[in-house]
């Protein structure tokens, strides 16, 4: 599953704001400070990439996306 706010402890990523735009590299403490200014989460969408890639977003309704898409997918 992904990391979220504060269990990101990569001393740099890039950061995705939460209608998709890219907001740059910074610290993981400077986008959870923005994250939290925006009363979202900070996701880490991609690991592997170098710096790696997280986002800022509602995670309650994404998980819920994903939960709905499942279902869809299942029948």
């Amino acid at each position: 599953m992904h990391q979220i706010n504060e269990e990101i402890r990569d001393s740099e990523i890039r950061l995705i704001g939460s209608t998709g735009e890219q907001l740059g590299i910074m610290s993981a403490e400077a986008a959870l400070k923005i994250a939290a200014e925006k009363e979202l989460d900070l996701v880490k969408i991609a690991p592997a990439a170098k710096p790696p890639v997280c986002k800022i977003m509602n995670l309650g309704k994404y998980r819920f996306e994903l939960q709905k898409r499942e279902k869809e997918n299942k029948k």
